[in-house]
């Protein structure tokens, strides 16, 4: 046992009572369950069912998703948050007693909806599902720690985080576990995410907050729940990528474990990732799937599993209407400016792709035009679903609203004066960041996305060795040359560092917002074709790279 068993149980009791932890209310559906459902059967007793959301991205309705099939793109319609709820009723209608509905974490951002009432708009929507536990991701600190606070202190479920601790006072902001006696198990849930959040986003946003790597601590706790709270079955819920995912579960400090239920990087599992003390799964993003993983108990722990990752297809399953009333009457106040459309696309925005992609060549474009920099940066963003093309019409509308989902936090554009070698330096750094053979040390976030720059380099490479070359306007770069570089502000970073480069010439901000250099830039060029152009190129990988996470059978579909 724990030396400091007793704090950590008054910790937990403390915070059960603060948070409301101890039950779970099932509420009547809203939805109705399908007719003539095959699957729908006696189950026995003894199965534990978990159906698994994350990376939602308040992604409200019905939306184009990428799928990649034999080597090329393909484009369904999929998600919508009422269809999510048709699904989610149906499952749980299957086994009713023992369902358990877990969120894993970026919810409240992402959308212009979420963004225009820093996350309040989607709390009732959050409720109507009716979940059991949920985590913070790393975008539900956008709004700062306050706001944080309040977005997921409204929501009903239990909230879990083992690493994020209040920086005044040393306490954790959450409690780090929940447990559930469930279908003739005690199951212990313990939550992290990235602790990397002050260094891959804007530092004012988790101003206030201090994070640790869960290996620091999740060792005791899994031998808390195991010990102490008697848990047969020990989950990890996390948001930290799958690649830290991978990583943990391959970790001593994880022994103990039966599941790491991951997010953050929209991975799709389809087969659980077998890592030596813990299985990991991940299960997409923006409401276009559900994990499903069923759990066969014998004697208090696992005895099997299954699990599957469920498309949410609105053909197959209709719209909730209480909750498409809901979606349609949060959105209501803004929907007049969201329609309005902005430019003409003739081919997909895509942001899907590790190293680079049409959608933020589209974005760095603009902003070179707009203010003639030698480089445009834009960060290594990986949120936003695709724009497919209309088949029929060959081409797309680009609407205020999918500009939100592109850039959903609308920054100011900033400028700086930087020598070939700050440059050269800064990709090696970049580069580690989304590479770091060290999974604890990998960003969540894809390759930085740059305009006016190519840059080949060796994925596989030490860190410090991976830029082969780079070409800035087309001419090998000068490690001695000053270039003029434009990006946009992050609130809280000191004034001479521009999208993490460090030390940069005569900053200065530029008094416009990105949303509006989309926008002239819209105005002028459409309609835009945005394709892959060998900006970033790697000597051993693909530009249609789309996974940080290398060494396993996984692959992307």
């Amino acid at each position: 046992m724990p030396k400091n068993h007793n704090s950590d149980r008054r910790d937990f009791l403390k915070f059960s009572a603060l948070a409301g932890l101890a039950t779970t209310v099932q509420l009547p559906f809203a939805g109705q369950a399908l007719a003539n459902d095959a699957d729908k059967k006696t189950v026995p007793p003894n199965r534990l069912t978990l159906l698994i959301t994350s990376d939602l991205h308040a992604q409200l309705n019905t939306h184009d998703e990428f799928f990649w099939e034999n080597g090329k793109a393909v484009y369904r319609k999929r998600g919508g948050l009422a269809s999510l709820k048709t699904l989610i009723d149906r499952e749980r209608t299957l086994n009713p007693t023992n369902t358990l509905l877990l969120d894993g974490g970026d919810y409240f951002h992402g959308h212009a909806v979420a963004s225009l009432t820093e996350g309040e708009a989607l709390i009732p929507l959050l409720n109507e599902f009716n979940y059991d536990l949920i985590l913070p991701g790393n975008w539900e600190v956008v709004y700062k720690k306050h706001k944080m606070l309040y977005d997921m202190g409204h929501a009903h479920a239990a909230k879990i985080c083992a690493n994020m601790w209040h920086d005044d006072t040393n306490e954790l902001i959450f409690p780090p576990y929940w447990t559930k006696y469930i279908a003739g198990v005690k199951v212990g849930f313990i939550g992290y995410t990235d602790h990397l959040i002050p260094k891959r986003q804007s530092p004012d946003y988790s101003k206030g907050i201090r994070f640790a790597h869960a290996d620091a601590n999740v060792a005791k706790y899994i031998k808390l729940l195991r010990e102490v709270e008697g848990c047969g079955i020990v989950i990890l819920m996390t948001h930290m990528g799958l690649a830290q995912q991978v990583g943990l579960a391959n970790n001593p400090a994880v022994e103990g474990t039966d599941f790491i239920i991951g997010a953050d990087t929209h991975e799709r599992i389809r087969v659980p990732i077998e890592g030596k003390y813990a299985k990991v799964i991940e299960c997409g993003a923006f409401g276009s799937f559900l994990g499903k993983l069923d759990i066969e108990v014998e004697n208090g722990k696992m005895k099997s599993y299954r699990y599957a990752l469920m498309d949410v297809d609105p053909a197959k399953y209709p719209a909730n209407k209480k909750v498409q009333q809901m979606v349609d009457e949060a959105r209501k106040p803004f929907a007049a400016e969201l329609d309005r459309v902005i430019g003409i696309t003739t081919t997909p925005l895509v942001r899907y792709f590790v190293m680079e992609t049409p959608m933020d060549n589209l974005l760095t474009d603009a902003i070179q035009w707009k203010f003639k920099p030698d480089i445009a940066l834009s960060n290594g963003f990986r949120f936003c679903q695709p724009l497919a093309i209309d088949p029929k019409k060959g081409k797309a509308e680009i609407t205020k609203e999918f500009l939100w989902n592109m850039l959903p936090v609308d920054s100011e554009a900033k400028t700086g004066v930087v020598t070939g070698k700050q440059v050269w330096d800064w990709l090696e750094k970049e580069l580690q960041n989304a590479f770091a053979k060290d999974p604890s040390k990998r960003f969540g976030g894809w390759f930085v996305r740059y305009a006016g720059m190519e840059v080949n380099f060796t994925i596989n490479n030490e860190f410090g060795k991976r830029v082969n070359w780079v070409k800035v306007g087309g001419t090998p770069i000068d490690l001695n040359k000053e270039y003029r570089i434009v990006a946009c502000e992050r609130e809280g970073d000191p004034d001479d560092t521009i999208c993490r480069m460090e030390k940069v010439k005569e900053p200065k901000r530029l008094g416009i917002l990105m949303h509006d250099v989309i926008e002239d830039y819209l105005k002028q060029h459409s309609p835009v074709a945005p394709k892959l152009e060998n900006r970033a190129t790697a000597t051993d990988f693909p530009a249609t790279l789309l996974t940080q996470l290398q060494g396993t059978t996984y692959e992307f579909s």
